[in-house]
């Protein structure tokens, strides 16, 4: 992480001289001689944005009292690998929630009504995926 850390002050450095650069060509250019706006502001918030990251990582790496096992060279894959949940590979709902999620943005799209429809059906598949294992043959 602390590599991490040092890529993203490096970039958001890189952003500003860049922003510098950017502005000073602009006011040489001798068919404008004025500061394009969108540019410049661009550059700058790309680089408030990386040093934002860079200062993130850094606090988070900071806080963790040693480095990740993605940094340290004697660190075996599994060190890195944690139970990330349990998913059910058979589920139906995801999908259907999708379909869900479509209709309602097909209803922004084309007609509004359709949103609501849209919107019903995607509250029922969000109930039928978190009571999936309360009923049927999952039941717990």
């Amino acid at each position: 992480m602390r590599a991490n850390a040092i890529l993203f002050w490096i970039l958001s450095i890189f952003f500003i001289l860049s922003a510098v650069v950017y502005t000073v060509w602009s006011l040489l250019d001798p068919m404008h001689q004025k500061v394009e706006w969108v540019g410049t502001v661009a550059l700058v918030l790309s680089a408030i944005l990386a040093a934002f990251i860079a200062f993130f990582i850094g606090r988070t790496h900071a806080s963790q009292g040693g480095e990740l096992p993605e940094d340290r060279l004697d660190a075996n894959i599994d060190d890195g690998d944690p139970e990330l949940g349990h998913f059910s590979p058979w589920s139906w709902w995801p999908i259907a929630l999708a379909t869900g999620a479509a209709l309602v943005i097909l209803g922004l799209a084309v007609g509004f009504w359709i949103c609501f429809i849209g919107v019903a059906f995607s509250l029922i598949c969000i109930v039928g995926w978190v009571f999936e294992y309360y009923r049927g043959y999952f039941a717990r």
